[in-house]
């Protein structure tokens, strides 16, 4: 390029030069002849030198030296995406769960990106945030984020327990900050959950804070569990009932209430287990009726054996109670009856094979293990044909 320059420079020079020699029209005629020819003459040579050193020059940008013109803003989302650091994969990922987000801002994007890069959430914790949230780019994330931030950190202690947090609920960016996250955590407080307990629910439940509701009637279900509240199971009792619908819990209350117990004896079953709350109508009604319809056992039974609720029917509690069957008309030993019953069904699955079936000779086994199979297959009516169409949080 300097070449070049020096070209134009010395061009500039003779014209300039040609104007100052060339007389005006005063001087006299004979001097301005010899004057324009020396000037033509100063002026081909350049251009000749231009001409020559022309190709040359260009060669040598071409050999070492390339000049781009890189457009650095993002074309689409898909592009904004990309430089985030998003595979592929994952932008084929979000855009399933979320297809709007095609179409988004580009310039509001790249700033809620920003702002999550800055709290250190990375690429694959965005495509688990939006598979559980897909509206979660939609709404608004800068409202109130530094004060939100500055109380969310100090609340978890450490930022990585706040990513942790974020990934497992991304809506404590987007919950109203004033009226909803911090009154909860204050009632939560009120009632005694230290902000250790506390914290640990808010993980093991993300949907804590928007689902919590306190009334009276609720208040006075905990306080009749009888849990007190330095026990490690007061923060579950306060959760599962206060995130209940209080229609909820009567009915649930009223279904155990057919089978014998009293209303004191259900709150007491769950202080001593919460999660019994967590279950369905419908599984407490089936495994209540195969407990005293086929293993012919008093109801009672449940309060001081409560997994029993919890058993998957037809994976194992029927499973099991046919192999007992099968085994005592074989006239086999150890046979599952009596104390060894409940123990049996408590056992993991593998240590319950060990235990009663491969403990025989070979060809019995194979006929116990055979059997075992066969009754572990058999479904519930139509079970096979219900489709879960559940997707985000699995709770």
């Amino acid at each position: 390029m300097i070449a070049r320059f020096n070209i134009v420079i010395q061009l500039g020079f003779l014209f300039r030069a040609s104007e100052s020699f060339v007389p005006l029209a005063s001087d006299s005629s004979r001097l301005r002849a010899p004057i324009l020819k020396l000037s033509r003459f100063w002026i081909s040579t350049a251009l000749a030198a231009s001409a020559t050193a022309e190709p040359a020059l260009c060669e040598t940008l071409n050999e070492n030296s390339t000049i781009k013109f890189e457009d650095h803003h993002p074309k689409d989302s898909t592009d904004v995406l990309r430089r985030w650091g998003c595979s592929d994969c994952d932008i084929s990922k979000i855009f399933q769960r979320r297809p709007g987000l095609r179409n988004a801002d580009i310039a509001n994007l790249q700033l809620k990106l920003d702002l999550l890069q800055g709290l250190g959430i990375t690429s694959s914790d965005l495509v688990k945030i939006i598979n559980c949230r897909p509206r979660f780019l939609s709404g608004s994330l800068n409202r109130h984020f530094d004060e939100r931030l500055d109380y969310l950190q100090a609340f978890f202690g450490s930022r990585e327990v706040l990513l942790k947090a974020i990934v497992r609920n991304p809506s404590l960016l987007t919950y109203d900050f004033h009226n909803k996250i911090k009154p909860v955590i204050a009632t939560y407080s009120e009632l005694g959950v230290s902000r250790q307990d506390l914290i640990q629910i808010l993980l093991a439940r993300p949907t804590l804070i928007p689902r919590t509701s306190l009334c009276n009637e609720k208040l006075d279900y905990i306080n009749r569990t009888g849990v007190p509240k330095h026990s490690k199971l007061y923060k579950h009792v306060v959760a599962v009932i206060a995130i209940s619908r209080i229609e909820t819990i009567r009915e649930k209350l009223a279904n155990l209430e057919k089978f014998g117990f009293s209303e004191d004896e259900v709150l007491d079953l769950f202080g001593r287990t919460p999660l019994v709350l967590t279950l369905s109508i419908d599984k407490i009604q089936r495994n209540m009726t195969f407990v005293l319809g086929t293993m012919k056992l008093p109801a009672r039974v449940v309060l001081d054996h409560p997994f029993l609720l919890f058993l998957n029917l037809e994976a194992a509690l029927k499973p099991r109670i046919l192999l007992a069957g099968k085994i005592e008309d074989m006239g086999l030993d150890p046979q599952i009856k009596g104390p060894a019953l409940l123990r049996a069904l408590r056992m993991k699955e593998k240590r319950f094979v060990n235990a009663f079936i491969n403990c025989h000779p070979k060809n019995v086994a194979d006929e116990l293990m055979q059997f075992y199979r066969n009754a572990k297959c058999v479904k519930r009516l139509a079970e096979s044909s219900k489709k879960n169409l559940h997707k985000g949080f699995p709770f």
